[in-house]
């Protein structure tokens, strides 16, 4: 009776001790929920402040069309210590190593400045000492190798997770302009966009995140706690092709400064689509030497020269005012009220046609103009507009000025504002808006857009895809367009441009040379005038594939637009010529059939016919053999059993030494070899038997 009491009473501590224990749960956790809703509307109870600032994600690299980096971004890491999470012992015992550790990833510190710093930091409690500001990757990765640091952030201290990007432009100076770069507007100054990178900053840039800090003595420290990620920028894919790009780059490079010049630009496109393959623009600095210092083909607007003629006589062509075959007097000398113009032969040209005068660049084209539309200006003005040569043409990147095209009834009209338009003056276009028109010309009359980027990348994947734009599907008839076209070819074959021939292929264009205003706004007296030389055309003439154009501004050497700027024109476009699988034929692009059946030695059959077979050469097989003589008649094959026998020597002759040996070894006999190619001659006669381990000579010619 005693035992069943003293069970019972066990029984009820048990269930005593249970119910207790769930008592005591229940309050703390009420205590907890108490304690944390509290803390959610009254901040006064954080013993820690904290705050929520923006963390910026790494930028989009921006690439050539060869997915070659053109701009990337580099990753910097500042490295802090947390040195009184640190154990004691463990502390006492590695902080020397770790001092040396330090100053041999970073030299200009000693070890010993190192452990005095960090002790120094642990003796007075500081949570967030700085290490190193601005470690590369690889320094940070032999940090945590270090002792106490390989610990980890909890029990060694390390805070290593601070991450800024910084950009790198692997090839310095070249496209500096144009890729361009990115500025926010701060303390009242204006945000700037310049190049690809302002133009494309919204995908470049992506969405920053959030993050935590927290308030500590020395400052805020990152806690590493993320309420949205960031989202990384994507990756532009230009059009620019970079060794067009190199190549366009050294050529200017090398002629400015042979000639002494102020500045230059060229610009490679694309003919059917008016992507840009390569754009260079380079300035003389206060050292002498040249660098890309501002977007001259995009953003400085002069007098294109000669080169306007082409749309010049595109205009009267179109209204049926001249042909091209009328005849004009070019006595070299030419009145326009009290204004004269001459050309650069004093001594003029003679009576030649329209074409020829072109050809030559003369200047009694403004004569001719004038007389065409000396009583309607207007009607030259507008079909000038119907070319797009008023308007801009709209590029992504910015500080493009629109074309000055003067128009009568207006301020900047005069009496010889038509001549004197007729040769590229009073009219001001940009390098990139001249192009623009001749490359319509080489576009059959297709003007595009000029554009800088192809694809956007996110990751690995084309999230866009930028197609051509077309901003007029045709700028005048097809008849006008040929003859055009002709009169640019005309010009290297036979006029001003006739130095820049090719003998691998042709090259249509035209030359310019214009006189400039000095800085004082004046033309300057003889000998004392200002020159811009430039040439724009395509290449190569009949199928172009890319236009190109080349301004070099006062050169000091040479004025002409051949020999400043067509030379630089000319070696850019031979040496994308023979960089360019497009120009050049496949050897076996035209397949021509082998009439006559190719030499073929006798042989195994498998072997044979897996030959036959993967050069697609018909045959014909009477019987199937192991082993086969090849006949061939013209572009007839015939494969003809060879008899083998395992008790006589068989006749290897046309076999090739492989074969033969194989066949008189697998016998028991013995094999000489003399020679090379097919067997001729055998030592022991078909026919003859077998005798193992005797010795047989075969000679190979």
């Amino acid at each position: 009776m005693s035992d069943k009491k003293d069970l019972m009473w066990r029984a009820y501590l048990v269930y005593i001790g249970f119910f207790i224990a769930l008592i005591v749960v229940v309050v703390k956790t009420i205590m907890i929920q108490s304690e944390g809703s509290a803390s959610l509307f009254d901040s006064t109870k954080e013993k820690i402040p904290t705050r929520t600032v923006k963390r910026y994600p790494r930028r989009g690299e921006v690439l050539d069309r060869n997915y070659i980096p053109l701009i990337t971004s580099v990753s910097f890491f500042d490295i802090h210590m947390d040195p009184t999470v640190v154990d004691d012992e463990v502390f006492n015992a590695e902080i020397s190593d770790l001092s040396v550790g330090l100053s041999r990833v970073f030299p200009e510190t000693s070890a010993r400045d190192f452990e005095n710093y960090i002790r120094k930091g642990r003796v007075n409690g500081r949570r967030f000492i700085t290490i190193k500001l601005k470690a590369t990757n690889e320094q940070r990765n032999r940090l945590r190798e270090l002792p106490i640091f390989k610990l980890g952030r909890n029990k060694g201290g390390l805070i290593d997770t601070d991450e800024t990007f910084l950009p790198k432009r692997p090839h310095g100076e070249i496209l500096k302009r144009t890729l361009g770069y990115y500025r926010p507007s701060e303390g009242g100054s204006k945000e700037l966009r310049v190049g690809i990178e302002g133009a494309f900053n919204n995908v470049l840039a992506g969405e920053p995140g959030e993050e935590i800090e927290q308030r500590i003595s020395s400052g805020w420290k990152k806690t590493g706690k993320m309420i949205r990620e960031p989202i990384e920028g994507a990756d532009l894919i230009t059009s620019i092709d970079m060794e067009i790009q190199e190549v366009a780059h050294a050529e200017l490079y090398r002629q400015l400064k042979n000639q002494g010049a102020k500045s230059g630009c060229v610009i490679v496109m694309d003919v059917k689509t008016g992507f840009v393959r390569a754009m260079a623009n380079l300035q003389m600095a206060s050292d002498g030497d040249y660098y890309e210092l501002y977007n001259h083909a995009i953003g400085t607007k002069e007098v294109p020269g000669s080169t306007f003629k082409l749309a010049v006589l595109m205009a009267a062509l179109e209204d049926q005012k001249i042909s091209l075959d009328d005849t004009v007097n070019a006595d070299g000398e030419y009145q326009f009220y009290d204004l004269k113009l001459k050309d650069s032969n004093p001594y003029g040209y003679g009576r030649i046609t329209i074409r020829r005068a072109f050809e030559l660049s003369s200047n009694v084209i403004a004569r001719v103009i004038n007389s065409a539309y000396r009583k309607e200006p207007q009607a030259f003005i507008d079909r000038l507009r119907s070319f797009g040569i008023a308007d801009s043409l709209g590029v992504d990147i910015q500080g493009e000025p629109r074309p000055t095209l003067p128009s009568p009834g207006t301020k900047s009209w005069s009496g010889i504002s038509l001549p004197w338009m007729s040769i590229g003056y009073e009219v001001r276009q940009t390098p990139l808006q001249t192009l623009a028109f001749y490359n319509a010309v080489a576009n059959n009359g297709t003007l595009v857009r000029p554009q800088f980027v192809e694809h956007i990348r996110r990751g690995q994947r084309i999230v866009k895809t930028f197609k051509p734009i077309v901003l007029r599907p045709k700028i005048c008839s097809d008849k006008t367009l040929r003859l055009m076209q002709e009169c640019l070819k005309g010009v290297v074959k036979r006029g001003t441009g006739s130095a820049l021939k090719s003998a691998l292929f042709d090259i249509a264009g035209k030359t310019g040379t214009a006189v400039v205003q000095n800085e004082d706004g004046r033309y300057g007296e003889e000998g004392n005038k200002t020159y811009q030389a430039s040439f724009v055309g395509y290449f190569p003439a009949d199928e172009p594939l890319y236009s190109c154009i080349v301004v070099v501004a006062a050169p000091s050497k040479d004025i002409y637009g051949a020999t400043v700027s067509g030379t630089v024109f000319s070696a850019i476009a031979n040496k994308v010529y023979s960089n360019s699988l497009s120009y050049h034929k496949a050897i076996n692009e035209e397949k021509k059939r082998v009439k006559d059946a190719p030499l073929i030695k006798d042989g195994n059959i498998t072997d044979l016919l897996v030959v036959l077979k993967r050069l697609h050469l018909p045959y014909q097989m009477d019987a199937y053999s192991e082993w086969s003589r090849v006949r061939t008649s013209d572009a007839n094959i015939s494969i003809v059993p060879r008899k083998i026998s395992s008790t006589t020597v068989p006749s290897v002759s046309g076999l090739t030494a492989k074969d033969a040996v194989y066949l008189i070894e697998h016998l028991g006999m013995h094999v000489y070899i003399r020679g090379s190619g097919k067997v001729v001659k055998q030592t022991v006669p078909a026919g003859s038997p077998v005798v193992p381990g005797g010795l047989m000579e075969l000679i190979l010619e």
